[in-house]
């Protein structure tokens, strides 16, 4: 059963978010703004948005769902590891795994995989993400990087965070691009029309992407991106908001596309420096094979 609180704002002001972290002390601001995506937060009876500006006499009513209780086992998941020492391992994720257990996804994740495979993981995350650095969606498919002590997975995701590390994608795209090249800078947040998707919207946070043509079909073109920031969802928000929405994506892209297991958007070059040796390491991995597959119809068909 939820649990339901009240607050009236009386002098404080702001965004709706920092003034109920103020107020409410035994939970975190994240925790905060997870309800307010989740529209647990709402006045006069309307879901209120993460940047709304709090008023005097402001009466929010918050239902704070029960906690789901997670439980994580080691799963004997096939697992293709790519490279790992005693600081970090480099995982090839197939399409159709997700990174760690959730609410709708209690199990058969990689976490699960890993914590069969590895005899270390990170505990800097929560307890259902142990050794996840960063994550790439369930169904995209390539390189992802795990720590398997807190040292390496503060170095790890401060790389990242200074864009100091290196992550290159394929993807196939609907249309043909006739310039070689492109980078999009647009914001990335949650959509207002439906809050289950990502958009590019003005208050959103800042996202950039470079792309490179490698070769172009009748009706599709296979692009490298780069990503510069890790928005969810970047890259297929991007290559939509310019009209190129990637083939195969049940959420960005149109119904008529090619048959597949969900967008056709592959991971394929990781870099990064290991964390305690200096080294400058460089990771790659091939195509899926159904991806292969495509490419090969479309030359055919071309």
């Amino acid at each position: 059963m939820n649990k339901q609180l009240e607050v009236i704002i009386k002098e404080e002001k702001g965004r709706v978010d920092k003034v109920l972290a103020a107020r409410l002390a035994d939970f975190t601001r994240s925790q905060i703004q997870q309800w307010l995506k989740e529209d647990a937060v709402t006045l006069d009876g309307e879901a209120v948005r993460a940047n709304y500006k709090v008023k005097s006499g402001d009466h929010f009513v918050i239902q704070i769902p029960e906690p789901e209780t997670l439980t994580l086992e080691a799963e004997n998941i096939p697992l293709t590891i790519v490279y790992q020492d005693s600081d970090l391992a480099v995982i090839n994720k197939p399409q159709g795994m997700v990174v760690h257990p959730s609410a709708g996804h209690p199990n058969h994740t990689l976490v699960n995989a890993l914590l069969y495979h590895l005899d270390d993981l990170s505990t800097i995350n929560d307890v259902v993400r142990p050794g996840i650095v960063h994550r790439i969606d369930k169904d995209t498919s390539g390189l992802l990087m795990v720590a398997k002590n807190d040292h390496a997975h503060e170095s790890l995701a401060k790389q990242l965070k200074d864009k100091t590390s290196l992550r290159k994608y394929v993807a196939l795209v609907h249309g043909n691009i006739s310039h070689e090249k492109g980078t999009i800078t647009a914001p990335i947040g949650r959509s207002k029309v439906n809050r289950k998707m990502q958009a590019v919207i003005e208050d959103g946070k800042p996202a950039v992407t470079h792309f490179t043509v490698l070769e172009r079909f009748d009706q599709f073109t296979l692009v490298e991106l780069q990503l510069e920031t890790g928005r969810t969802h970047q890259i297929r928000v991007h290559m939509q908001y310019i009209g190129f929405p990637l083939a195969g994506d049940p959420v960005y892209g149109p119904k008529k596309t090619l048959k597949g297991n969900g967008q056709f958007l592959h991971a394929k070059l990781l870099g990064f420096t290991h964390p305690t040796t200096g080294e400058n390491l460089v990771f790659e991995a091939p195509l899926p094979a159904l991806f292969e597959e495509t490419l090969k119809k479309l030359r055919k068909n071309d």
